[in-house]
């Protein structure tokens, strides 16, 4: 209630309505979008809009929300300023739909500034028009803001993206959001790429397996994903999704991105990535921050703007991209890291599925920190948008894969020890499409203590036996060990079996 007594409005509805305002400019099509951001434009080689921001990656130590963080007067007074601002200059206003599950499907409303409209150019193609429904989620991104910050207040669903004319700001805001209304519903929310593959078992039977992959920007979470396994008829691998999905009680896993990807470029090559390379090179992506020449030369290869140069690519350029993007059941889930004192692949327990989940072991990349890439960091779930406790999506994890009966993993797609042994994406491919056909032999290994194959088809998995390729593991693994249950001491929330469950 206001002073006056008066009910006051939701923030959302203070926003300008974009069927009435004047100053705003509701659902333009791509091509008035794209004719819109022309000034900006660098038409590329391959026909394809690229673009240069000032901003090359999120803002993640100047956002905050109102579950875990302390909200001031000038935080709300931030949101204000966005809402008003949006109200007194010539604005786009677009809805999208984030998924398509009856139980996970949001309509999104993303306002920017005219100026800014590459910006609302590349979100459109990310999700999928709207029906019409009404909005549940809304962003306000004002990239002329004299202030770098991202307000978030999820109860209301409205995030201020201040400052900023970073494309993934506007992305997340809304992905972020999606996760936390699944977790509201008794599922959780997950960084993470979704496949359906269908292989045959050693009866010669197919067989369909949902896999889903967590892993941080730059750890080989896309390529895994939409990686098409070499197979052949009848057997298949389809990505259903790349980035956020929402694992639901009943073992679903919904999707949130219907229309296209948001993939990492720097060093995208055509003989290891074919796939994404194709899509990326197609006239219907949209690149940002990439290397492009005056002429329209690309060059994936090169970091001239920044390493985290980015493109939004189509789904339907991607061979082994499904028309579907919600998968019917998780069988398996893949923690992706790339800390050398993990096997290449090690099978895992509820409780150590759970510590996995909490540790999400990997290296910053200049998608998060660019001051901190290369280094070593843990982020639970791989997540960096979780929003409440941490401790209490540990346990939800550890509970939903006990009553779901998920099978769990921890993959090492970079290298053993000081880059004695490289795990590539041969390997990495290998080691999944034989554990969806189940044909992986495991051993329960006492100097490691972890479950490791004794045997994987089509791979010699014994060059790959991490303590060979690091000298004094026992010491470094012990101390690996001790580091990593001082870490987890940190979560109240954590129930202490998961705890001492530290591999």
């Amino acid at each position: 209630m206001s002073e006056t007594g008066a009910e006051t409005r939701p923030l959302g509805r203070q926003l300008p309505d974009p069927t009435t305002a004047s100053n705003v400019r509701y659902n333009p099509s791509l091509e008035e979008l794209r004719e819109l951001a022309a000034d900006e434009e660098t038409t590329t080689e391959f026909g394809s809009p690229s673009y240069v921001s000032e901003y090359r990656s999120r803002s993640s130590d100047r956002t905050k929300n109102t579950v875990d963080d302390e909200f001031t007067a000038d935080d709300h007074a931030l949101v204000d300023d966005a809402i008003d601002r949006a109200g007194d200059r010539e604005m786009l206003c677009v809805d999208r739909l984030m998924g398509r599950h009856p139980d996970a499907t949001f309509c999104c409303r993303l306002f920017v500034p005219v100026d800014h409209a590459r910006i609302a150019l590349a979100w459109a193609n990310l999700f999928e028009p709207t029906d019409g429904r009404e909005p549940d989620l809304y962003t306000v991104q004002d990239p002329d803001y004299d202030e770098t910050a991202i307000r978030v207040l999820p109860d209301e669903g409205v995030t201020a993206v201040l400052g900023s004319d970073y494309t993934g700001e506007a992305k997340k805001s809304f992905l972020r959001l999606f996760m936390f209304r699944i977790k509201e519903q008794g599922g959780l929310g997950l960084h993470a790429g979704s496949k359906r593959v269908r292989v045959r078992d050693d009866d010669d039977e197919l067989r369909t397996v949902g896999q889903v992959f967590m892993g941080l920007s730059a750890t080989g979470k896309s390529t895994l994903t939409s990686h098409g396994c070499w197979l052949e008829e009848p057997e298949d691998a389809s990505m259903l999704q790349d980035d956020v999905c929402g694992l639901l009680p009943t073992g679903s896993v919904a999707g949130s991105e219907g229309k296209g990807l948001f993939i990492k470029t720097i060093g995208l090559g055509e003989d290891e990535q074919p796939e994404l390379y194709d899509a990326a090179t197609d006239e219907s992506a949209i690149l940002e921050n990439v290397a492009v020449d005056d002429d329209g030369t690309v060059h994936f290869d090169e970091d001239r703007y920044t390493s985290n140069s980015r493109a939004i690519v189509q789904r339907d350029c991607l061979e082994s991209a499904d028309e579907e993007i919600d998968l019917d059941r998780m069988d398996q889930v893949f923690f992706i890291t790339r800390n050398p004192l993990m096997p290449p692949v090690a099978k895992l327990s509820e409780e150590q599925a759970a510590v996995a989940f909490m540790l999400g072991e990997s290296i910053e990349t200049s998608a998060g920190d660019p001051s901190r890439a290369g280094e070593s960091i843990r982020v639970v779930g791989t997540n960096p948008f979780i929003i409440g406790p941490e401790g209490e999506e540990g346990n939800i994890f550890r509970d939903l894969i006990d009553e779901l009966d998920v099978e769990c993993y921890v993959i090492n797609t970079g290298y053993l020890g000081e880059k004695s042994k490289d795990v590539g994406v041969e390997e990495s491919v290998t080691i999944l499409t034989e554990a969806a056909r189940g044909r992986i032999e495991w051993t329960d290994d006492d100097r490691t203590s972890l479950t490791i194959p004794e045997t994987v088809p089509g791979l010699d998995i014994e060059e790959y036996y991490v303590p060979d390729h690091v000298d004094d593991y026992d010491e470094a693994v012990a101390e690996l060990r001790a580091e990593r249950r001082e870490y987890l001491e940190q979560f109240d929330e954590l129930r202490e079996e998961i705890k001492a469950a530290v591999y």
